[in-house]
């Protein structure tokens, strides 16, 4: 058996994360992204594995209400409940204009084909159309009487057409040089939800929420046709004629034999509350395909507004078909099908944008490729964990499902089991994504089930119905020892008991904890128990007589997981304070801390091998978890290689009074201690102060800031001071004070740096003043002969101190008489001390002249 290697560090992978949480979006022109609006910001998202590419920042509370992407992808327009309009340079995710539009938030905006023109709909029942790069208005447009939710530009850039749609049920058509409104097109009974033009530009659809898709003959804008759909509509896109879906719905038609003609129609596509993927023929009005998608509707929903579909885009390239439902999942439809035969959608990807909060989650399949998550929905989702895209959705449960289990059965069939709110277990083959049984019996709510360990032929179920009292109260998770002799529970009731399968006879009950507790483990290898509980604690409890053994303490709010890893050497536990900590049991001591999560850590997965686990939690994200404590070793042992290395240079460098290069490597070394003496030595040289200016020309701004944190030390102490203030001097003497103040945080540095230099002055000065005095002392011993000029000046001097002697006598006296001494010994002594006083001042008011012989 090989030595058990303790593990040390593990390294986080965020791999799940929220991009999109409802509201405007927009797929690039090739479709390799998307950005989303996720509260304040804005998520670029990669369409093919929900990687965030960039996070862009936008004011807190501005609430995102349209998007919109020019031409070549280029730029990116924002607008929100502040009301500015801005634009976001994909290049640099910066903010390059901004401007305040609508006297009310923008509900819609689009950029003409050219990248000249954006135009924008708002609440104030307003459309306006602005020159990008000026950010002036060009048009002003007035006639809805209702908030414009729509808007869009006509494709064709020699047709100056503009259309938007309101919720008062009208269809404007705007004319960019006559600036005026030349149509308005009163079919719809609902408010308008999406536009499209047909490719040969001179037909218009409108879909609403009053169930029909009106087609309009734009040379005379007449309503030409008014198909009805029986949905509430949210998306509509029109398929152009060239594409693999629009050949093969031309190929159906004709052997359908609907279409007797052979003039093109026009093929479009809606979406809308049902769950329904529905294509249409515009010249016969009628459904040409149709697909219900089971992972969108769900049976206990009776409210319509919690299910189907919000939007709908065909991507460019023959990609397919992207959907987008009300819970925000991304929905990617490829093709199946050839022309000459039956086609069919098939749904190739699906982009999790929000999870709400992550319940449960367990590794699934024998190799762990899959990852089984449980959110605050009535469907567990299963992830690829290569791509952590969604790959499918098991549907059943008509209520939130709480707690799941994975295990292989001996057949080799990855099985997972759920249990639900709805009183339900449900027992799935995830090969087959069927339900092959389902569990029922419990009186309320299932909150913990565990399948056996070693026969993988039986799973155990908890619930809060007390159907078999086990406990007072709720029972929050189960477990069942390695070899499926014992089953432990544990409870809100501040107690965990264990058990004897499969008769469940109790065996021992195991109390200590003073809170519920939420999670219980058998240990792979010995005989005891862990149990993680809301009072911040971990204990782990012999199972023989029930004793706690060890109590691990360092969570700072309820800890919900606890897990053995390492062949029950180490444990893994997370809590509500989202913190994830590695504990080794030998030691009873933490042996590292991570904070990734925002929230709390309900959700914890432990791989087979140890070397990987996930955590999840409220904040909806996913966080995979590697083993580094091998790379980090081998990293450290590099690093440390190449410090010798490199520490070699530093020395030849100043063997060879190469100052520049040593003290760029001693900045690379982070050696503090060496710089300081390779400044020191440059300042006792003549030349030394240009030799530094030189120096520091060749560092970045980060190695500036790096070294205002040493010479803020260096001047803390009365010995290192001088070379820092050398160092200073070259700083100041090299960069203009702008640029200083932009390096970041170099504010609190410089609060540091004036406290102390205004001490160290005030130092220097005083010597400097005391050394006047050998002067003056020398002088009146007689020991420098003064010249003429001197003895001239120092007469001078002595009738300026007599007079000035004079005037602070009479000073004095005033300020005596004001006074009023209660015995004449008293001022009497005060008149010898002004006395004394007065020759002081006179002896003082003769050095500065003295010192200047």
């Amino acid at each position: 058996m090989s030595s058990l290697q303790i593990k040390k560090n593990y390294r986080c992978v965020p791999s799940l994360q929220q991009f999109y949480s409802g509201g405007p979006f927009v797929v690039s022109s090739d479709g390799s992204f998307i950005a989303c609006a996720n509260g304040d910001n804005i998520k670029i998202v990669d369409s093919s594995n929900a990687s965030i590419k960039a996070n862009i920042e936008v004011d807190t509370d501005a609430g995102l209400t349209a998007l919109a992407l020019g031409p070549n992808d280029k730029f990116l327009f924002s607008a929100g409940h502040s009301r500015l309009i801005r634009v976001w340079d994909l290049s640099t995710f910066k903010c390059v204009r901004s401007w305040k539009g609508h006297d009310g938030p923008v509900m819609s905006m689009a950029c003409h084909a050219s990248g000249g023109l954006l135009a924008t709909a708002g609440a104030d029942r307003k459309v306006l159309v602005w020159d990008v790069d000026g950010g002036f208005c060009t048009h002003y447009f007035k006639g809805h009487k209702d908030v414009v939710t729509n808007i869009m530009f006509h494709p064709d850039t020699n047709k100056t057409l503009l259309f938007s749609g309101s919720a008062d049920a009208t269809v404007r058509v705007w004319d960019l040089l006559a600036k005026k409104c030349i149509a308005t097109l009163e079919r719809h009974f609902s408010a308008l939800t999406s536009m499209a033009v047909s490719e040969d530009g001179w037909t218009l659809l409108t879909a609403g929420r009053d169930k029909v898709v009106n087609l309009w003959d734009l040379h005379d804008y007449v309503c030409k046709m008014t198909v009805p759909t029986y949905e509430v509509l949210e998306g509509l896109c029109v398929v152009k004629s060239g594409t693999e879906l629009a050949s093969i719905l031309g190929s159906c038609n004709q052997q359908s034999g609907k279409r007797k003609d052979r003039s093109s129609p026009i093929y479009f596509v809606t979406v809308g509350e049902r769950g329904t993927v529905r294509i249409w023929d515009s010249e016969c009005g009628v459904s040409l395909y149709e697909q219900k998608s089971s992972d969108v509707t769900v049976s206990s929903d009776t409210d319509d507004s919690l299910r189907g579909f919000t939007a709908a885009v065909i991507l460019p390239l023959d990609q397919g078909l992207l959907c987008v439902t009300v819970d925000h999942h991304f929905l990617f439809y490829s093709l199946l099908g050839h022309p000459e035969e039956k086609f069919q959608l098939i749904l190739s990807k699906r982009l999790v944008g929000y999870n709400e909060e992550i319940l449960d989650m367990r590794f699934l399949g024998e190799e762990e490729k899959f990852l089984a998550v449980a959110t605050n929905l009535e469907q567990v989702q299963v992830y690829d964990m290569e791509s952590m895209s969604c790959s499918y959705v098991l549907a059943g449960h008509n209520e939130i499902v709480l707690c799941l289990d994975t295990c292989v059965s001996s057949s080799g069939r990855p099985l997972l089991v759920t249990g639900s709110k709805d009183n339900t277990t449900r027992l799935w083959n995830s090969e087959s994504r069927n339900c092959i049984g389902v569990g029922t019996g419990h009186m309320g709510g299932v909150g913990a089930v565990a399948f056996s360990k070693k026969w993988k032929n039986f799973f155990v179920s908890g619930s809060s119905d007390r159907t078999i009292k086990a406990h007072d109260k709720d029972i929050n998770s189960l477990a069942i020892a390695p070899n499926d002799s014992l089953v432990c529970s544990g409870s809100q009731d501040r107690t965990a008991c264990v058990w004897r399968l499969p008769d469940l006879v109790s065996v021992v009950v195991l109390k200590g904890h003073k809170r519920g507790i939420w999670s219980v483990e058998f240990s792979p290898v010995d005989q005891c128990v862990i149990t993680a509980s809301g009072d911040k604690t971990i204990k782990i409890w012999a199972i023989t007589d029930g004793s706690c053994l060890k109590t691990f303490e360092g969570h700072t709010s309820s800890v919900l997981r606890a897990s053995f890893l390492t062949r029950g050497s180490q444990f893994v536990s997370c809590g509500a304070d989202g913190l994830v900590k590695l504990w080794t049991v030998k030691t009873n001591e933490c042996t590292a801390t991570y904070d990734k999560h925002e929230d709390k850590v309900w959700a914890l997965a432990i791989g087979k091998k140890t070397e990987m686990f996930a955590t999840g939690g409220g904040d909806a994200v996913v966080n995979l978890w590697y083993d580094s404590t091998a790379s980090d070793k081998e990293e450290a042992f590099h690093k440390e290689e190449e410090g010798v290395l490199r520490g070699q240079e530093l020395e030849n460098a100043v063997l060879d009074a190469d100052y520049n290069k040593a003290i760029q490597i001693a900045f690379e070394l982070r050696r503090p201690n060496k710089l300081f003496e390779l400044f020191s030595e440059l300042c006792r040289k003549k030349e030394g102060s240009s030799q530094i200016e030189k120096a520091l020309h060749a560092l970045g701004k980060e190695e500036i800031h790096q070294l205002f944190q040493y010479v803020r030390e260096w001047n803390t102490k009365p010995k290192l001071c001088h070379v820092a203030q050398n160092v200073l001097f070259g700083v100041f003497n090299i960069l203009p004070p702008k640029e200083i103040l932009e390096i970041k945080g170099i504010g609190e540095l410089l609060e540091g740096l004036i406290p102390y230099s205004q001490r160290h002055l005030s130092r220097i000065d005083r010597l400097v003043r005391s050394t006047f005095l050998l002067d003056y002392t020398l002088n009146g011993m007689s020991v420098i002969e003064p010249d003429t000029n001197a003895t001239e000046m120092k007469d001078a001097g002595n009738k300026l101190s007599v007079e000035n002697a004079d005037q602070e006598q009479e000073l004095t006296s005033e300020m005596l008489k004001e006074k009023t001494p209660s015995k004449k010994r008293k001022s009497n002594k005060s008149k010898d001390s002004s006395r004394k006083k007065v020759k002081g001042a006179a002896y003082t008011s003769v050095a500065p002249f003295s010192l200047e012989v």
